[in-house]
């Protein structure tokens, strides 16, 4: 008799297909926001529920078994698949405008083919998009000038209503193949003007060492502040996913403080229309898979 096909949560399969692709159990807590016994209970869970082993692991390194090799590519599969019917599902009922608001670089990097996605799927649906800085999208949303925005928080100070999508690890990044910054000279750096969350984590992470800067160049754009450090004109703070063709993390931080991480947050308007709350699922979706493959 052929064995029943075991019943499966798609959150292990996710878990599981995050641990394939980093190779690291820290990194995988981190980026689904649990903790590392968690993972390791949800790993467990699901080769009880297949009766193999999928990850062999020692102090150095995580990989696969056959087992888990086979499995990888329908887990994918499956995942997306269950994204998709979702996608389908809200698009049916899912109609009317919805406003949304994103910090540029995640609108860059992240949010062209999601939102694309979204409109071909949901073609009932008027979608308005503009970029701005984290605290004034949460002004807007508050404002109801906005149904749905994404925004980045802190670790444990999340602004109330935030719902959390990803984790993600901030770096020093400089132009590729520069030297580090001296570090008897104040650090020269290339920000976004204020009210901006990695300007703030820079120059707190910077003061609390008692190392001196300068901000050299404020641009309220990636596209222009990338163009000054790859220029040479200072150092700045994205997160490491978003690192754009020409800069690269300082190595080592070169004798840089350690920044705090940042959580991009979905912070949706109160009584906002079912169709933010369908944009909502497509985008905390759409920036989980993205995430996890850059």
């Amino acid at each position: 008799m052929a064995r029943r096909a075991p019943d499966i949560d798609t959150a292990l399969l996710r878990a599981f297909v995050l641990l394939a692709e980093t190779r690291s159990f820290t990194r995988t807590a981190e980026r689904l926001g649990r903790t590392q016994p968690a993972i390791t209970l949800q790993l467990r869970r699901l080769e009880d529920a297949f009766g193999a082993r999928l990850l062999a692991r020692d102090r150095r390194r995580v990989a696969l078994t056959p087992e888990g090799e086979a499995l990888l590519p329908v887990a994918r599969d499956i995942l997306a698949l269950v994204g998709q019917a979702a996608e389908r599902l809200a698009g049916l009922e899912a109609a009317g405008e919805v406003r949304f608001g994103s910090p540029e670089d995640f609108a860059t990097a992240f949010l062209p083919a999601i939102l694309a996605r979204f409109v071909e799927t949901h073609p009932a649906v008027r979608l308005s998009t503009a970029c701005e800085l984290t605290r004034r999208l949460i002004e807007g949303v508050e404002a109801a000038a906005y149904d749905l925005a994404v925004i980045k928080q802190a670790p444990g100070r999340l602004h109330p209503g935030a719902r959390p999508v990803w984790r993600e690890a901030l770096v020093w990044v400089a132009a590729e193949g520069a030297r580090p910054p001296p570090r008897e000279a104040p650090l020269r750096l290339v920000l976004s003007p204020a009210p901006c969350v990695y300007r703030e984590r820079a120059t707190a992470a910077l003061a609390a060492a008692g190392r001196g800067f300068d901000i050299v160049y404020t641009s309220p754009s990636l596209a222009g502040a990338a163009a000054a450090v790859r220029a040479g004109l200072g150092v700045t703070v994205l997160p490491r996913t978003l690192v754009p063709p020409g800069l690269a993390p300082l190595a080592g931080r070169a004798g840089l403080p350690p920044l705090e991480e940042t959580v991009i947050c979905l912070l949706l308007r109160e009584g906002a229309p079912a169709a933010a709350e369908a944009l909502a699922a497509a985008v905390e979706h759409g920036i989980a898979r993205a995430a996890a493959l850059a």
